[in-house]
């Protein structure tokens, strides 16, 4: 469950699944950007046209105030009665008279303070009102020249705190990207678990295909009811070719198996013929003799091959049968070991303690362990000895091991494939079935077969099989 978990949760970033997520998040984050970027702006516009408005609305009042109050009092005196009239907790007004001697100012100025001594001090403002930051504090603000009959008498200033707002306005942008993050965050999420239960089935595909093998290509189908119409379509195929490929297999295992039985026939009784000419030597001459010989050999190594193919053939049927029984391994590895020795003239040891039953079956383990040190001596100098290690802990075990080339670690997972040689270079007479042969052969009696090897020291074959009670 656990290595399950892991694999749903791996990113690999060429994966579809990846690929899929990265893009739907990344066009739902700009449409959701884009969203909360229009929406904080149409919110400041909202905000700060009021106050422009309201702005713009009392640089326009105050001169026509200032010249009604000018027609009662002196200019200066309706000036400033027209601030007065005008002023407001939040809106400040000041006006620099052109002759430079005086200044009317709303009455909320307190000459103390920070900010009202920096917006006192301002001569450059646009017409138009703008907003401005003064000592952490917001202000929309703007300048008009002040006109009484005709006549200009200075710059008219306005002022509109909007720090409260504009907090508050930050505060709510500030949460409107925290939410939206989040938002986005949680739609990645949804999207990521969406995406990978619509894969789900091309998973499957791909699971079953790891696992097929030639053995249940017949049985091998994939279920997709409630998967997108793409990817039934997809299994539905998939399904038809594992349809065809166990038919050609059914065709070939057939054809092999047909090929060999009747080939061994003719070739037994053409190399019986061979072997009853060569024992007539007085009648030979010694090319007839070596040719004759070659002609055997020959015929010996092509009727072993279509055994070997037959084996195969039934084993792949399920027609190959074994008689396992109890055998004294000891007995039966010297008695190979012997018969080694005879046809390849080598040095063959034994090395063992205890007596070891094993159940298995006695003419397929002979043929096993005859090809295993066939192919030792194929591959190791006449001058190395082969050696049969045999120990017994929960299951026996017999190693052949060689002091020849060895096979390399990234050919070593496929030496026991059927037809496959580490080196056509360097190999000798063989058509790869031998090791093939081995596995089927112990597989079938309960046993497994592993390799172990290094370039230029040479191989280790380890057999194991179960110890009889």
């Amino acid at each position: 469950m656990i290595a399950r978990i892991r694999n749903i949760w791996r990113i690999d970033p060429f994966s579809l699944r990846v690929r899929l997520t990265i893009g739907i998040a990344a066009v739902s984050a700009l449409g959701l950007g884009s969203f909360a970027v229009w929406t904080t702006w149409q919110m400041q516009q909202i905000l700060i046209g009021s106050h422009k408005r309201h702005v713009e609305d009392i640089a326009g009042r105050l001169p026509r105030d200032a010249e009604i109050y000018s027609e009662m009092f002196l200019v200066a005196t309706g000036v400033q009665k027209a601030i007065d009239n005008l002023t407001a907790s939040q809106t400040f007004l000041w006006v620099n008279f052109s002759d430079g001697t005086n200044q009317a100012k709303s009455t909320n100025f307190n000459s103390t303070d920070a900010t009202a001594i920096a917006l006192l001090s301002l001569r450059q403002i646009p017409v138009n009102p703008q907003v401005y930051a003064i000592d952490n504090r917001y202000f929309v603000m703007c300048a008009r020249t002040l006109r009484i009959n005709g006549n200009s008498l200075g710059q008219l200033f306005v002022a509109q705190d909007i720090s409260d707002e504009q907090t508050m306005f930050l505060a709510v942008v500030q949460g409107l990207g925290v939410t939206s993050l989040l938002i986005l965050i949680a739609i990645t999420g949804a999207i990521a678990l969406y995406i990978q239960r619509s894969l789900q089935p091309l998973m499957q595909i791909n699971q079953l295909a790891a696992k097929v093998s030639a053995a249940d290509l017949g049985q091998a189908k994939l279920q997709c009811d409630r998967a997108p119409t793409e990817v039934r379509e997809l299994a539905r195929t998939y399904n038809m070719m594992l349809e065809r490929l166990a038919a050609a297999w059914e065709q070939q295992e057939q054809f092999v198996s047909n090929v060999s039985h009747e080939l061994r026939t003719p070739l037994t009784i053409v190399h019986g013929y061979l072997q009853s000419v060569l024992r007539r030597e007085t009648n030979l001459t010694t090319t007839q003799r070596d040719a004759l010989e070659t002609a055997a050999s020959e015929a010996d190594r092509t009727i072993r091959l279509l055994q070997d193919l037959l084996d195969l053939a039934r084993a792949d049927s399920g027609h190959l049968h074994f008689h396992i029984e109890p055998i004294v391994l000891n007995a039966l590895v010297a008695e190979v070991t012997g018969m080694a020795r005879q046809y390849s003239n080598r040095e063959i040891a034994i090395e063992a303690n205890d007596e070891i039953i094993v159940l298995a079956d006695r003419h397929r383990l002979k043929q096993v362990l005859l090809n295993l040190i066939d192919n030792a001596v194929k591959y190791s100098d006449f001058s190395l000895p082969i050696t049969l290690k045999l120990d017994q802990l929960e299951q026996a075990r017999i190693q052949v091991c060689d002091r020849g080339v060895g096979i390399p670690l990234q050919q070593q997972a496929r030496i026991f494939e059927r037809f496959y040689r580490v080196d056509e270079s360097r190999s000798t007479s063989g058509y790869g079935l031998g090791l093939s042969i081995v596995k089927t052969l112990v597989d079938g009696m309960g046993g497994c077969v592993t390799v172990s090897s290094r370039l230029g020291e040479g191989s280790v074959f380890t057999i194991t099989l179960p110890i009889a009670a």
